[in-house]
């Protein structure tokens, strides 16, 4: 990129560019990490007041970091991958001193003594942390809305969702916030804010990012704007950690743009799914459906034998793990002193009274749900080299909307396309891949199988670079 484009009044240009450009400039001298962190903090200080992202910024440490890292890049000596580049990370990823209360009001926050293995790889790798992002109560809607925080908005537009439970982060990300965030996700929590703004996001392999509380489902991964800066942040946050008893074995995954390369990516030798039914919950909005049938036909004229992969989930798994999640839930809830649960937000008061006076012969049958979605999943996935699916049944409902269906229960209706490998522990991922007739994002997923988080990489980088034009999202980054 020209130096000169680099450098405007307001910062913009920088706040745009990806993690790899940044890197790239900096490599070059083209500009600096301090340089960058001002252009970000402008766009953050323009922006925050709407749209609501942030819990707990650093800005001073922030400033102290981009100067130790324009040291290191004068001298050329950079700490990582990411030394420099902005970036942000879920609430409920400890950073050490800094409370979390999981989007609660309910809730006394436990202060972290230490980092978690995400926050350390970050800074290990010379990282400018702007802080933590927001989330809705205890992570259980798919929304921004929060009895702590308050409703977080799309940067796209204030009156639509940003998707949860990584709502600050998938806003942050859209916004210009710097380009690298970290989301977590049980059920949809990563890619659900990816499909609703636009983003380049992974839910990892089961194990492949450790965490310090690892627990069925959980998953952290990056949500950014391109393919490109998910396999960078990936590559780093990925790094082996003891603390986390379930992690995968050690792996090179070679996650650089050079590695992730398509021009190897064969497509008349793939054979992929193509899943429009998923079984179970809300029915899929026309719209959706035709763009993920445009993507899919993407596919297929660059020779990928493409195979309609017919639903296996059903209502009654589904509900059962709506059930599951109710009775966890309600185990906090019901821990709370009596003026503490005042303060949760009343959606989820109602929520989790559905999880209340289970027996233990109930619960279980919701586990061996748990397992059947498992076995099907991985079943109905292996003939296939990935499966394209909705992320959703719709696009961004209303802002103040706890969930796609308003303030109504509807359980989990709206995740029968993304639970399912949460649960399987397989990779999946989201890219943009069209807008609906009023200008909301609509995502394109992308599953593959178990472990193979580099492949689905590879389908999402060839599919981001092969797009229709009207697919490209024109970030919403002003300041």
């Amino acid at each position: 990129m020209d130096q000169d484009a680099t450098r405007t009044a307001d910062g913009i240009v920088l706040a745009r560019l990806s993690a790899t450009e940044l890197v790239a400039g900096y490599a070059r001298g083209d500009f600096s990490p301090v340089e960058v962190l001002a252009a970000v903090h402008r766009v953050v200080d323009a922006r925050e007041p709407e749209l609501n992202a942030l819990w707990c910024p650093d800005p001073e440490g922030a400033r102290r970091a981009a100067l130790a890292s324009e040291e290191r890049w004068r001298a050329g000596r950079p700490l990582g991958p990411v030394d420099g580049v902005p970036a942000t990370v879920k609430e409920n990823l400890a950073r050490a001193g800094v409370p979390m209360p999981l989007g609660c009001a309910g809730v006394d926050p436990a202060v972290p003594e230490r980092n978690s293995p995400v926050v350390d790889r970050i800074l290990e790798s010379g990282g400018v942390l702007l802080g933590s992002t927001v989330m809705p109560d205890w992570g259980m809607l798919s929304s921004g809305v929060s009895s702590l925080h308050g409703t977080t908005r799309s940067p796209w537009d204030p009156r639509w969702t940003t998707g949860g439970s990584s709502s600050g982060a998938g806003a942050a990300a859209a916004a210009g916030y710097g380009p690298l965030h970290v989301g977590t996700d049980i059920g949809g929590s990563i890619r659900l804010p990816g499909t609703w703004l636009g983003l380049a996001t992974l839910k990892p392999s089961a194990g492949r990012v450790p965490l310090d509380t690892p627990f069925l489902g959980r998953c952290a991964g990056p949500m950014t704007r391109t393919v490109d800066d998910a396999a960078l942040l990936l590559g780093v946050i990925s790094a082996p950690d003891e603390r986390d008893w379930t992690s995968l074995p050690p792996e090179r995954l070679a996650l650089g743009p050079d590695d992730l390369d398509v021009t190897d990516l064969d497509l008349r030798k793939m054979r992929l799914g193509l899943q429009l039914d998923a079984g179970c919950g809300t029915p899929v909005t026309p719209e959706v459906v035709a763009v993920v049938e445009q993507a899919a036909a993407t596919f297929e004229r660059a020779g990928a034998v493409v195979e309609l992969l017919p639903a296996f989930m059903e209502e009654q798994l589904l509900a059962d793990l709506d059930l599951f999640w109710r009775v966890r839930s309600w185990v906090d809830y019901a821990a709370l002193p009596v003026e503490r649960k005042r303060r949760v937000l009343p959606f989820i008061v109602q929520w989790v009274h559905g999880g209340a006076d289970v027996s233990g012969a109930r619960l279980m049958e919701c586990y061996r749900s748990i397992m059947t979605i498992q076995q099907r999943t991985v079943a109905a996935t292996e003939p296939f080299d990935a499966v394209l699916s909705p992320v959703a049944p719709a696009a961004a409902f209303p802002a103040e909307w706890p969930m796609p269906f308003g303030h109504e229960d509807g359980g989990m209706a709206h995740i029968g396309f993304t639970a399912p490998y949460n649960l399987s522990g397989q990779p999946a991922g989201t890219v943009n891949a069209g807008f609906t007739s009023d200008g909301r994002p609509v995502g394109l997923q992308v599953a593959g199988r178990r472990f193979d988080d580099v492949g689905v990489l590879r389908v999402l980088r060839w599919y981001e670079r092969n797009r229709p034009p009207a697919s490209h999202p024109n970030w919403p980054i002003t300041a």
